[in-house]
């Protein structure tokens, strides 16, 4: 996590790693389904995240389709789960100034 995607940590002890985590939103809508959450890491390019990535040895789960609020691709983390990353097409929260 921290050599591949670039995130600064800390070892909290006992193999515990913290990671900082980029400029983060939360979005709440309805849904006609079961109750769910979702955790997507958010890029300005995703093309280029994605190669970048790749050059990493990052194996890509799920190529980019556009969702129309998003294009949306999945990497394959170390334990074997999908990390869903995306490119908004929307308005962004964390360009509002405080």
């Amino acid at each position: 996590m921290r050599d591949v995607l670039g995130l600064a940590g800390v070892d909290a002890g006992g193999g515990w790693l913290i990671f900082k985590l980029p400029p983060a939103e939360i979005a709440v809508h309805p849904t006609d389904g079961p109750s769910k959450h979702e955790f997507y890491f958010m890029c300005e390019d995703i093309e280029k995240t994605l190669m970048d990535l790749s050059a990493k040895g990052v194996e890509i789960s799920a190529p980019i389709s556009d969702q129309g609020w998003g294009k949306l691709a999945s990497i394959k983390l170390p334990s074997g789960a999908d990390l869903s990353i995306y490119q908004p097409l929307h308005p962004v929260a964390y360009d509002l100034e405080n």
